[in-house]
């Protein structure tokens, strides 16, 4: 049990100033709850459109009690953005990360999603897709499975308090779907269609929303429902190095790096020897610099597809009572297809010839030519699936004047399945002339000196399959009541019981087509071919199947931001023609060790909080103040040396809050705010067994005990509603993160010593192919554990100003909202650096950097118009630069360099029920680039995805 003298006089204090306060027993209404709009009198403006939506948004924000930014539709199935991500980064403090060119996770306050718990309709949940380049295995939420038409308002709670649910450092997101008693009396509805380009991938795909809501002339009984569609395809091109590594190479401007003697010569080219550090300067100089892994240029086509579908009934037979009824189905099928164009240096060093090397001032070897090089190509492609279903009741009910309860329940799933991950590759292992020049780092000069466009020159050589599926369940029942103890004094208790499960399972169908020599691993719809018995490392060695021209296709690369002189065209395999050939489908499935894996969550809480509002010493006050409990009780599983492993736990958490707003005039108000709180480790950390990676000679296991991210946070904010719609503000937060978590390594080991059978082992590593290597000690073993404490704190800065509060006429429909978000952080990481001695093990290392995914500086803005039939706006974000985390092979904290987005919206009613719209996207083609070394500035990828118009029109019934 977590109960610290810390947390039990920080309740007290705030018990006691809560009691204090509420004493005056002054007649206030709440401040926390929205006041009802009044009816227009004599030549009162009523406000329309897109201004309509910030006045409600904004009036969400003043009426809270703790710090609470919200996002509002401004009518029916018509919510300003065309993803909730990119909606939720106009609010200060949130940034988001994008993949294939949509948003898809928030980071709030420097804090990734992970920190941050979502909630559909009151209930926590999780969505998840596998959109990116990976799927989402852990506890992150992913906002591009919905599309932002199903929902009518976001709202988002910075700061906890003990009626909150708890599991985040970062922020409560809570999505809103719609809400039939709201509405008018009678059918009412809107049909939005639109239709979608993208000047990269030059194709058009539909978008459509429609939405009906019906509601009885009493007001007791509402029914709503609404459906989104839409279909896109787009383009991500550009470069990428899979990392960059250090190693030792065959030879340096002709001088050889090996010798060779009786006890060790091989007889073939390229490998044996012996390598003696200080003999051979260049050849030092090489080993010891950083060179890209895996040089490449390609493509990745994305292929989306969204159903979404809500609906929602309530029923109010009296003012007393009111149940709703609300389900959510989504549906998102998508398909990412990868065409690229490479050199395997990765662990094939030893048989490269490297000539004219040119060095930087951060040791990277950043252009050289190959002989004796990997020329690889390959084609990708991963076809998934993620629903989402969501079905929650809610019953609220008075119980005379003075008391009320909600009661909530209900659940959610979310799957994301991959029936078809597969992965064919072209080899050509022992090319001539091949060079890169990373002179300029986000746009590489990459030139085979081999012909790759030639089947000839190829073998069909490995070929892979690995589907898997990721289940995530939320049950949830909550409990909720208020007592009005006098006039301004409210007493809050609650208990929840949720129970979360998470599990993956996947398996592989990989194999090196021809393996170490002999009969090959694959029968072919030829018959079994058989292999060169010298070794798939020799020059003259057969490694697979002959590529023709059945088996392959030409690939032209379009713009992806490449130099002159760059190779643009190769052959890659034809994939469905390869997979029937190889028989890759009818293979047998092999359990995928490290990824079969899951945890049970069982959280037991309840909370006690008193709200107070009132006014002490001329000023107007609102608080609230109280404690939440939460037992954990954990189980997580995974497979330890093919045997199902399973790990039980439970922890306590003591989470005191308090919340107070101050008014010193009626349109300024002062906000300070603390807490206890607490965020559930990882996913992938917490359970038993790991993965290994015979590529990078690295064993990966999790940790079932690691304790929880927690962690106190500060806040203090000063607003000012100078106008009606707008408010200048100013905050302060200070996060002191007592725990998190981090990896720990010990290298020098070797693979027998893990225990691990070989069948962990990617059949096609280079570990799988030589197994002398599994008795070497070239392994590091990797896990997880608790770090020391690190600290986070920022400012921001927000400004929402409708011009009509100082001008009339055109300039008074003009408006502007904008943002800054300023972070100071610092964290010690203990990590694997450099080799110092060629052909050593990684150095361990410490760094002190920021905590992962904070961008020291990040800014939002919007110019808008509107007049009420015609609005138009103008959006630029910034996110500064920032790393998630450790690396690999020797590089330290990887992540992205600083972005700036532009979007633009114009829409014109034509009349009273049907407008028309255009908008465009990422108008700027920003690129996203990825460094892999934050102080190295070494390249991991730069893509870009092309600009999207939107044109569409909206009926509103």
């Amino acid at each position: 049990m977590r109960k610290s003298v810390s947390n039990v006089a920080l309740f007290k204090l705030a018990l006691a100033v809560g009691t204090a306060l509420a004493l005056p027993q002054v007649a206030y209404a709440q401040a926390e709850q929205p006041q009802e709009a009044e009816e227009p009198e004599g030549d009162v403006i009523v406000v329309t459109g897109f201004r309509q939506s910030l006045e409600a948004a904004l009036n969400v924000k003043k009426t809270s009690v703790g710090a609470v930014d919200a996002i509002v539709a401004e009518d029916i199935a018509k919510f300003p953005d065309q993803n909730l991500a990119e909606s939720l980064q106009r609010i200060p403090g949130i940034s988001i990360s994008r993949d294939g060119g949509e948003g898809r996770s928030i980071t709030v306050r420097g804090l990734s999603s992970q920190f941050t718990r979502v909630r559909v309709n009151g209930m926590e949940t999780i969505a998840t897709s596998v959109d990116g380049a990976s799927a989402n295995r852990d506890r992150a939420f992913d906002f591009n499975v919905f599309a932002s038409e199903l929902f009518s308002s976001l709202v988002v709670h910075k700061t906890a308090e003990a009626s909150l649910d708890e599991g985040s450092l970062g922020a409560v997101v809570d999505l809103n779907t719609g809400n039939p008693l709201k509405g008018k009396s009678g059918l009412s509805g809107a049909l939005s269609l639109v239709g979608s380009y993208n000047d990269l991938s030059d194709t058009i795909g539909p978008r459509a929303a429609g939405m009906l809501s019906w509601r009885n002339d009493a007001g007791t009984f509402g029914v709503a429902v609404s459906a989104a569609y839409s279909k896109t395809k787009t383009l991500e091109l550009g470069n990428n190095s899979v990392r960059w590594a250090q190693a030792r190479f065959d030879s340096v401007n002709g001088a050889p790096c090996f010798t060779t003697s009786a006890t060790n010569l091989t007889g073939v080219a390229n490998t044996g020897g012996t390598y003696t550090a200080g003999r051979v300067a260049a050849c030092d100089k090489a080993a010891l610099a950083f060179h890209p892994r895996i040089p490449r240029y390609g493509e990745v086509a994305h292929d989306r597809e969204r159903l979404g579908l809500t609906g929602s009934i309530q029923f109010s037979p009296t003012e007393a009572t009111k149940i709703s009824l609300d389900g959510l189905y989504s549906k998102f099928d998508a398909v990412r297809s990868e065409s690229w164009g490479e050199v395997l240096l990765r662990s094939n060093e030893r048989s490269i010839d490297v000539v004219n090397p040119v060095y930087d001032a951060n040791n990277n070897m950043i252009s050289a030519t190959l002989n004796d090089a990997w020329v690889r190509t390959e084609a990708y492609r991963r076809e998934s699936t993620t629903e989402f279903y969501q079905l929650g009741g809610t019953w609220d009910q008075e119980i005379g004047d003075r008391f009320r309860f909600t009661l909530l329940g209900g659940f959610s799933k979310s799957t994301a399945d991959i029936p078809v991950e597969t992965t064919i590759i072209f080899d050509d292992r022992d090319a001539q002339g091949y060079s890169y020049d990373y002179t300029d780092m986000a746009h590489p000069k990459l030139t085979f000196g081999t012909s790759v466009t030639d089947p000839a020159n190829f073998q069909l050589a490995e070929i892979r399959d690995r589907p898997s599926s990721v289940e995530n369940t939320f049950k949830t029942i909550q409990l909720r009541t208020e007592f009005d103890v006098t006039e301004g004094f409210k007493l809050k208790l609650g208990a929840v019981w949720r129970r979360y499960n998470f599990d993956v399972v996947s398996f592989t169908r990989d194999t090196a087509v021809c393996g170490n020599g002999g009969t090959s691993l694959v029968t072919s719809t030829s018959g079994t071919i058989t292999c060169s018995a010298s070794s798939l490392f020799g020059p003259t060695a057969v490694y697979g199947f002959p590529a023709t021209a059945a088996l392959s296709q030409l690939f032209t690369m379009g713009d992806a931001g490449q130099p002159a002189g760059n190779t643009n065209s190769w052959l890659i395999p034809n994939l469905p023609a390869a997979a029937a050939f190889t028989g890759l489908y009818n293979r047998p499935l092999a359990v995928d060790a490290g990824n079969n894996r899951g945890v049970q969550e069982t959280t037991k809480g309840a909370y006690f909080q008193v709200d107070a509002n009132g006014e002490l010493l001329g000023m107007r006050y609102a608080l609230n103040a109280g404690v939440r409990y939460a037992k954990t009780e954990q189980a997580s599983y995974g497979l330890v040396s093919g045997v199902t492993a399973k790990v039980e736990r439970s922890y306590d958490d003591w989470l005191p809050s308090a919340n107070l707003a101050v008014f010193p005039h009626d349109d300024v108000i002062i906000r300070a705010a603390i807490a206890d709180v607490m965020t559930r480790p990882s996913l992938g950390s917490l359970t038993p067994g790991g993965s290994a990676d015979g590529f990078n000679y690295r064993v990966t296991s999790g940790n079932p005990f690691l304790e929880p991210y927690r962690a106190t946070n500060l806040d203090l904010a000063l607003e000012w509603y100078f106008a009606p719609g707008g408010v200048l503000s100013a905050a302060w937060f200070h996060k002191k993160v007592h725990t998190f978590t981090q990896s720990a390594s010990v290298t020098g080991a070797t693979f027998t010593q893990t225990g691990l059978p070989v069948s962990v082992l990617n059949p096609s590593s280079p570990a799988a192919l030589n197994p002398a290597q599994l008795s070497q000690p070239i392994w590091t073993l990797v896990t997880t554990v608790n770090g020391s404490g690190a600290t986070l704190k920022g400012w921001e800065f927000a400004a929402q100003v409708p011009f009509n509060a100082f001008a009339d006429g055109i300039l008074g429909n003009f408006g502007v909202i904008a943002n800054a978000t300023f972070i100071q952080s610092d964290a010690s990481f203990n990590l694997q650096g450099p080799a110092t001695v060629p052909g050593g093990g990684l150095t361990n290392v410490t760094v002190v950097n920021t905590l992962g995914n904070v961008s020291k500086q990040a800014y939002n803005g919007t110019l808008y118009y509107d007049d009420g039939k015609f609005s138009a706006r103008v959006m630029v974000s910034y996110r500064g630069r920032y790393h998630e985390g450790a690396s690999g092979t020797g590089n330290l904290l990887e992540g992205y360099g600083a972005t700036t987005n532009l979007d633009a919206s114009i829409r014109y009613k034509l009349t009273e029920w049907l407008e028309v719209s255009v908008e465009g996207n990422n108008l700027l083609d920003t690129y996203r680039y990825r460094f892999t070394d934050f102080d190295a500035d070494r390249n991991y990828e730069n893509n870009h995805f092309g600009r999207t118009l939107l044109v569409g029109a909206r009926l509103k019934l």
